[in-house]
């Protein structure tokens, strides 16, 4: 398949004035692109330029309205509740993250919860807005179901990712992991390229493990079936473990929220209803942070010194390979698949764009 590479910033450049030409401001319209193209530049290409096609979709489709402001509903001094109002999950997320960090500086830990919201891209993109202010930083959302409970058939939860980051020298630990076995975006990558996917990612629509990318996509997307949690579809491999963290995930993001459920997330004509849940910790609650982070940061070594198993030659700690992806993709460019650079330029004729020109 061809491909071709561009730069970061062009590829930025791009997505921001692409997301003006639909009628977002400059800001937000920066906002959305940061959080997008951070995603390819972590090596996570499920979740970047990728997703442009569908967000664009879900705007025509009224899902995302550009003109509304979340609004806080509910708080107190340590948590929020906070209506969405059908906007851009990027621009919603940030701004109930900034809410939590503001008040984790005053109280030492704050939560909120979100609902009414949409898709908002890289869970991690959230959590390191509090590692990068000193603090921990959690984010989670639920999604389109797309997941089997363990011993089901029936898709009942979405992906239901978790990220976690804790401040570190050189750059922060970062865990950002969907609670299912894969992505939704993860399997579109495999069918693009044309590979099958590994026996025990997701089921077909006669509820059998599938290896055709296609076949388990026309399964999540129909409501038949889908992914199996964290751990595939068994308890001796784990499944009830992936199943439960899942519902973590939805008990804290669309629960506590009074929100939209995975199984009834986009039920609704031209309403998403995507529930998201952050939390930001300051580790001056539990004393000198200082004394901490050095603490955390020579386990982190501790880890990576620890003897290799086989002829493995390395140990990664989290949120090293996204750092390192970030670095090279940065000087080298993104590539870009020949699909995806088809749509690209369709979504670029129809903003009255030349896409030729950010190459």
């Amino acid at each position: 398949m061809k491909s071709i590479v561009i730069k970061a910033e062009r590829l930025r450049k791009f997505c921001e004035e692409t997301f003006q030409r639909l009628g977002f401001n400059k800001k937000d319209s920066t906002i959305i692109s940061d959080v997008i193209i951070l995603s390819d530049l972590f090596g996570i290409d499920s979740h970047g330029i990728n997703r442009l096609k569908m967000y664009i979709q879900q705007l025509h489709s009224g899902y995302i309205d550009i003109r509304s402001q979340p609004e806080i509903v509910f708080q107190t001094p340590v948590s929020a509740v906070i209506d969405g109002k059908k906007g851009m999950g990027q621009l919603v997320s940030r701004f109930a993250m900034n809410i939590a960090i503001e008040k984790a500086k005053i109280s030492g830990v704050a939560m909120v919860t979100v609902r009414n919201s949409n898709h908002y891209g890289i869970a991690g993109y959230y959590s390191l807005m509090a590692s990068n202010e000193g603090m921990i930083g959690i984010s989670m959302t639920n999604s389109l179901a797309a997941v089997v409970p363990t011993h089901g058939k029936d898709p009942m939860l979405g992906t239901n990712p978790i990220a976690f980051s804790f401040p570190a020298t050189s750059h922060p630990f970062l865990f950002d992991s969907a609670t299912s076995v894969v992505s939704v975006g993860k399997i579109e990558v495999y069918d693009q390229l044309s590979k099958p996917i590994p026996l025990g990612w997701g089921l077909n629509s006669e509820g059998f493990d599938e290896s055709n990318p296609k076949e388990v996509l026309k399964s999540i997307f129909s409501g038949a079936s889908g992914l199996h949690p964290l751990g595939g579809g068994s308890e001796e491999m784990g499944s009830h473990k992936g199943y439960g963290f899942s519902m973590i995930v939805e008990i804290l993001s669309s629960i506590i929220s009074l929100g939209t459920t995975s199984n009834h997330v986009e039920e609704k004509e031209g309403e998403a209803g995507v529930c998201h849940f952050f939390m930001v910790i300051d580790p001056k609650i539990f004393g000198n942070s200082a004394a901490i982070q050095r603490h955390f940061e020579n386990y982190l070594n501790e880890i990576r010194n620890s003897s290799k198993s086989n002829d493995q030659n390395r140990i990664y700690t989290h949120g090293e390979k996204e750092a390192e992806s970030f670095l090279r993709r940065k000087a080298d460019g993104l590539v870009l698949s020949d699909k995806t650079l088809g749509d690209l330029r369709k979504i670029a004729d129809e903003a009255g764009l030349d896409f030729g020109s950010y190459c």
